[in-house]
């Protein structure tokens, strides 16, 4: 399947996401950031406009990153948020990210409102391939859409739906729905060691550990 372009938005990208749910989005991502001072090497997937990068490479000075997108206009704005002090330490990949494996010396791997996009057979295949050989007690920052129980869970699969709609027009994205990433995360031999909710339920970011 060929990945979603999202190229266009890349400027806009930060009003888009604040047009919609303020500061919310952003918040999430940064929930754990804390919580990853002692990892050193970091694979970034699908990271938007480079915020949460830009964040953890500044927070935390000793970090490596290797940031992949499939949009090069990401990538760029990534670039352009991150300090020439950090060239060393940020390293970029142009390419769908269903074709990078990950090395061992990878102890965290991020995915913020990326799984979303793909969907389950992909976040299946996905999940495993990127865990394979990863060391104990390697770390997964994962942030994503939920539908929360009870009366509030119509109105957030309504929402949902239109943002899946929105962004079929503005990048082609074909997925429709939200896949689960516990059940594949969990088969791999991760462990979910952190959750906060924001939003009633709808926005979390968890945090996994690879037991």
């Amino acid at each position: 399947m060929t990945p979603p372009n999202f190229d266009r938005l890349a400027r806009s990208y930060r009003w888009l996401e604040y047009l919609s749910l303020g500061p919310l989005l952003e918040r999430t991502r940064n929930h754990h950031i804390s919580a990853l001072a002692a990892c050193t090497h970091a694979l970034v997937l699908g990271d938007g406009d480079g915020r949460f990068t830009a964040r953890l490479l500044a927070s935390h000075p000793t970090i490596r990153v290797h940031a992949v997108d499939a949009s090069a206009a990401m990538l760029a704005e990534l670039c352009r948020r991150t300090p020439r002090s950090t060239d060393n330490r940020l390293r970029t990949t142009h390419a769908d990210a269903r074709q990078i494996l990950s090395s061992r010396d990878i102890n965290l791997i991020v995915t913020h409102f990326f799984l979303d996009c793909f969907d389950q057979p992909d976040v299946d295949a996905l999940i495993p391939r990127l865990a394979s050989g990863l060391p104990s007690g390697t770390l997964w920052l994962v942030s994503d859409f939920r539908i929360p129980p009870g009366a509030l869970g119509p109105l957030a699969r309504a929402y949902i739906r239109v943002l899946y709609l929105g962004f079929r027009m503005l990048t082609g994205l074909r997925t429709i729905r939200l896949p689960d990433h516990e059940a594949p995360l969990a088969r791999a031999g991760f462990r979910r060691i952190a959750l906060s909710r924001r939003l009633f339920g709808m926005l979390t970011t968890e945090l996994w550990r690879k037991e």
